[in-house]
């Protein structure tokens, strides 16, 4: 099996790792690098978004019978939170409620989740002394800033109730630096892709629905003009992101960071690119067309990062561009749909 840590991530040997949201794609990614390096993780989910087959495949990886668990359970209950702290160094907290349009459709729900459910998680982390909590924000918090490329210190208005949780999060880790000492890092992520990220849900991102409906022979609906674009991030650079900002030196915590490629691609030439790459083996698809439909409420016109900050604060390396990144990803699409 591959190992998915750069060999210039040093992660201290015998650290033991609570991966929230660990049945969903990016904390299934992070609980796969770690196992199969021969940590220790303990995985906790709701499964409200997970998915049991990533389950399955972490539990088959070679070394999880002694080096992982599961705990099935809501961040929203705050003795689930500290129960799965036990003995953990270091909380890698993925758990949330993605997707704009979700939040639009459900503010309340996707609060009590994302809000009060890293509230626990942070207090949890506090109260049983944890080295540092890296959380997942966004680069949602933006919202109308319209200057590229994004630099974490310039934020502007939020444009969904999705942004306005994303945002808290990363107010809330600010008081509990300040007020009880926890380290923490934030991590906004740019628009990330790969393996088993979910083409089947109601919200599930433009890469896995362009990707499904291609491999179906059936034309993707693009929403807007196609002309708005993102900063498309693999989801290996992720996984680096998240163990360099748990094992950074405290100077470089108690920050956030973006995490990205930093370069933008708009979303008529990322379908070109997809079809591209699966024309070879669906030649059907050659001249599949996308359907245009209206513009989605919440969404930014364009996003691309600077990624200096991360680059200087944690040594990260973009190891896979999107080029690189969506290869990979087809490949891997192609083997499970």
């Amino acid at each position: 099996m591959p190992s998915f840590i750069p060999d210039w991530v040093r992660v201290p040997r015998g650290s033991r790792f609570l991966v929230t949201g660990s049945a969903g794609f990016i904390g299934s990614a992070l609980v796969e690098a770690l196992v199969l390096d021969g940590f220790f993780v303990r995985g906790l989910d709701d499964m409200s978004t997970g998915k049991q087959e990533n389950l399955d495949e972490l539990a088959a990886l070679p070394g999880a019978g002694a080096g992982y668990e599961f705990i099935l359970g809501d961040i929203r209950n705050l003795d689930t939170c500290r129960a799965a702290m036990d003995g953990i160094d270091y909380v890698l907290h993925q758990a949330a409620l993605g997707s704009v349009p979700r939040s639009i459709e459900d503010p309340i729900t996707s609060d009590q989740v994302n809000v009060g459910g890293t509230l626990n998680v942070f207090v949890a982390a506090r109260d049983a002394g944890v080295k540092r909590v890296v959380y997942a924000a966004s680069s949602a918090t933006y919202g109308d800033e319209p200057t590229l490329p994004k630099v974490e210190e310039r934020i502007g208005r939020p444009l969904s109730p999705y942004a306005v949780t994303k945002h808290v999060n990363e107010l809330y880790a600010q008081v509990f630096a300040t007020c009880y000492g926890l380290s923490t890092v934030g991590l906004r992520y740019f628009n990330v892709f790969g393996r088993r990220q979910d083409p089947d849900s109601a919200y599930a991102a433009v890469m896995p629905l362009f990707v499904s409906a291609l491999l179906k022979g059936q034309a993707p609906t693009i929403h807007g003009d196609g002309e708005q674009s993102r900063d498309f991030t693999y989801i290996d650079n992720v996984v680096q992101a998240n163990l360099l900002a748990a094992t950074a030196p405290e100077a470089s915590a108690n920050t956030v960071y973006n995490v990205a490629c930093g370069e933008r691609v708009t979303l008529n030439v990322l379908y070109r690119e997809l079809r591209g790459l699966l024309a070879p083996h669906l030649p059907q698809v050659a001249e599949l067309s996308p359907v245009y439909g209206p513009p989605r409420p919440g969404d930014v016109r364009h996003s691309q990062a600077d990624i200096g900050k991360i680059r200087k604060g944690l040594g990260y390396r973009v190891t896979d561009d999107v080029a690189g990144g969506l290869a990979k990803a087809i490949d891997w699409y192609r083997t499970h749909l």
